[in-house]
């Protein structure tokens, strides 16, 4: 068997808790979505799950140096005459701490199939820079 080799670097995975009841923060239910961000030269990419939640009822904020999505999930058919309810109903919530090399002004967001894409762009002074070497 051959053995393979590969210029990128291994994927850090975190930890997944199996979270089976929902937090209880701000006096209500709140569901921690699961994320996946990437990193390119020019931005960070951030992806959430919200399954449920309709465009109109995400609130994302970015506040010193802070990202906070909410999201709100409204229930999908009234509880009386349900045969079977496997499905909670709870806000998503989530905070992350993003590095100051992040240009608010130019952040911007996309919800489509109940997966939220949030790109984060670099400050043109964080992005690495190819620099020419002359010969003498």
């Amino acid at each position: 068997m051959a053995e393979t080799t590969s210029h990128t670097p291994p994927v850090q995975h975190k930890e997944r808790a199996e979270q089976t009841t929902p937090e209880r923060l701000r006096g209500g239910v709140f569901f921690t979505p699961r994320v996946d961000i990437f990193e390119t030269d020019s931005e960070l990419m951030l992806y959430a799950d919200l399954p449920g939640v309709r465009p109109e009822d995400v609130d994302l904020r970015y506040e010193q140096g802070e990202l906070t999505l909410h999201g709100r999930c409204r229930p999908r058919q009234p509880e009386r005459g349900a045969l079977l309810s496997e499905y909670e109903v709870g806000d998503f919530y989530r905070a992350f701490q993003v590095h100051e090399t992040i240009d608010a002004s130019k952040i911007s967001a996309e919800f489509k199939n109940g997966v939220l894409t949030v790109h984060l762009p670099k400050m043109e002074q964080a992005k690495p820079r190819q620099i020419t070497v002359r010969g003498a």
